[in-house]
């Protein structure tokens, strides 16, 4: 029987510190595959590259970049690179900086974990707190300990685990939390070229973090681990219930809502007045 195959990637660039730490850590486990961006990519989201060609690099064995998104780097992996053996597990990181709150929806990091997790691989997104120098090795391990949780056990359907490990070590626990939010002042800066041009650069800022006890970013803040079970259905439940009860569009036989021009067709209302509806031309 083969060893498990774990796919490796991160935003931050193929030569990442953090990258090559999880690397050695997961190696244990099975093979470990890494294929990432050449370049470094935070911030940049779900997106996949569409209007040019992708080219795939191999530095070494099992390691590969790819001079595109993180996401690129999961689907050329499991279309082709991979296309052998399918992988057991996705894990994307270690990310300098944790990912949490609002941060979540333009990660990089948790994107490629989302894409992996969206094609059918349970997957890991794993960020370090705290300001550098940082030390990958104690998130590295606890990375193992959980992808190996994950290989025996599995994920719920649709649902991929996002990690953020606290700058303090060690750290006080681990907490199973929510998304929280992390909203930023500032982070547009004005400045100008050597013309006098405006530009504007976008990054930094003061972040106001959640502090509610049971959200990702208070977690990490208290000096815990925090998991974070993440999906990728945005639905609003119960604002979908609500607004199936408050919405006043017509409705059909079968209580379905339904735009007029879908309506069956016949007068209108006070129609007779007006001479219309009778299948006469007016005149």
């Amino acid at each position: 029987m083969r060893p498990p195959l774990l796919l490796l990637t991160n935003d931050d660039g193929v030569q990442a510190p953090g990258l090559r730490a999880l690397a050695a850590a997961l190696a244990e486990l099975g093979r470990v595959v890494v294929v990432a961006p050449e370049r470094d990519n935070s911030a940049i989201g779900h997106a996949l590259t569409m209007r040019r060609p992708l080219r795939v690099e191999r530095l070494a064995e099992d390691w590969y970049a790819v001079n595109g998104t993180p996401a690129d780097c999961v689907v050329l992996a499991l279309e082709k690179l991979l296309a052998e053996q399918r992988p057991a597990l996705v894990v994307s990181g270690i990310n300098p900086g944790p990912n949490i709150g609002d941060d979540i929806n333009y990660s990089g990091t948790v994107s490629a974990a989302m894409e992996a997790t969206m094609l059918g691989i349970p997957a890991l997104s794993f960020s370090l707190a705290g300001e550098p120098p940082h030390d990958y090795r104690p998130a590295a391990r606890f990375a193992r300990r959980l992808a190996l949780h994950v290989l025996e056990h599995g994920l719920p359907a649709d649902t991929l685990l996002n990690v953020n490990y606290p700058a303090l070590e060690p750290p006080r626990g681990v907490r199973l939390t929510r998304q929280g939010r992390r909203i930023y002042t500032g982070a547009v800066k004005e400045t100008c070229d050597p013309w006098g041009r405006p530009h504007y650069w976008i990054g930094g800022g003061v972040a106001s973090i959640d502090q509610r006890h049971d959200t990702d970013g208070a977690t990490v803040e208290e000096g815990y681990v925090s998991i974070t079970p993440l999906h990728f259905d945005f639905t609003n439940y119960q604002a979908l219930e609500r607004l199936r009860q408050q919405l006043a569009f017509p409705r059909n036989a079968a209580g379905e809502l339904v735009v007029e021009s879908s309506l069956p067709v016949g007068p209108r209302p006070g129609a007779e007045d007006q001479g219309e509806g009778n299948g006469e031309e007016g005149g």
